[in-house]
């Protein structure tokens, strides 16, 4: 088997999989109110996704993620997340979802080998949350946190983006709503990815350094070795089993112990998502359908193209043009 290794020595053990462009919400900073989607033709098909998924594993990827847009919208999603499920190899199988399709959907990802979900949840209050998704329910999205529990997964994750102005006065009380629901919650830096039109994202940005400050205003936090072979850096509190964790794309770059690609929802391969370097899988699934081996040979070549880092800065300007919808969370 060959493991992927980039110029600099770094194994990519983790693919996260964009599965459609669409989303029921429209969260500021995501995407633009009116947004324009892909034509059918230019999505990659289930069998196409599975495909892709399958080459990784064989590549000695341990982890999968399912991303969007939102992945529950995807016609076929259960089928999809059943066929993945059965790979070898595959260790942690996960999923980023808002959560407002949960209590349709969550027993059969659990059944189809799903072990763990990250949820989205910006705010605990409905009209801010309104605002901040343009269209989404809180209730709804708790329901579904609900609905995941009651399938059996284990391991859910809340994920917050913190927004100077915006939303950064529920810091705590969404860490006191994870100790309470038993989950884990990573708070996000803005990614300066897309050009926004609600707002500056120089404006808006808040550091993980800020967030840790007021978390421990009210709960000390102590560091954790653990890992999930994404990004976060995890603390515990003495006296809860939530973990905390911080994704810090700006103010602690991860860079150095990248293992991380992903691929689009159009089949190119995204070797940073700080970074345009990148290739069209799809090209090469149509030229040959259903054969693995050319296919394989493209991811590992791209490895090369893996940059060493990425350059965000937190001055509003935009170094990638695609927004996250695009890119698979």
């Amino acid at each position: 088997m060959n493991a992927l290794i980039d110029k600099f020595s770094r194994q990519v053990r983790y693919v996260r999989i964009s599965v459609t462009d669409r989303c029921d919400f429209r969260c500021v900073y995501c995407m633009s109110e009116d947004m324009t989607f892909l034509p059918r033709a230019q999505v990659l098909t289930l069998e196409e996704l599975h495909q892709i998924a399958r080459a990784f594993t064989e590549l000695g990827v341990e982890k999968i993620r399912l991303t969007g847009g939102e992945p529950l919208v995807r016609q076929g999603i259960g089928k999809l997340v059943n066929d993945i499920g059965q790979l070898p190899g595959l260790k942690d199988f996960a999923m980023t979802t808002n959560g407002a399709g949960l209590r349709k959907h969550a027993d059969s990802l659990y059944q189809g080998g799903m072990s763990r979900l990250n949820i989205s949840l910006d705010s605990l209050d409905r009209d801010r949350f309104r605002r901040l998704t343009r269209t989404g329910d809180l209730d709804k999205v708790i329901d579904g946190i609900h609905a995941a529990q009651d399938a059996g997964f284990e391991r859910i994750k809340l994920n917050a983006v913190i927004l100077k102005g915006r939303n950064e006065d529920e810091i705590v009380d969404l860490v006191e709503f994870a100790r309470r629901e038993r989950v884990d919650i990573s708070f996000i830096e803005e990614m300066p990815l897309g050009d926004v039109s609600d707002h500056s994202r120089g404006e808006t940005f808040y550091s993980s350094d800020d967030v840790q400050a007021a978390i421990e205003s009210r709960f000390p936090l102590m560091p954790s070795p653990e890992s999930t072979l994404g990004p976060s850096r995890y603390f515990r509190m003495s006296d809860s089993d939530s973990r905390v964790g911080f994704i810090s794309p700006h103010s602690h770059n991860f860079c150095s112990t990248c293992n991380r690609v992903r691929v689009t929802v159009e089949g190119r391969l995204l070797l940073c998502l700080g970074n345009e370097h990148s290739v069209d899988l799809r090209e090469t699934l149509r030229r040959y359908p259903g054969e693995l081996e050319p296919l394989k040979a493209q991811i590992i070549a791209a490895m090369d193209l893996k940059p060493e880092r990425h350059h965000f800065t937190t001055d509003g300007d935009v170094q990638v043009v695609r927004f996250m919808n695009m890119t698979g969370g």
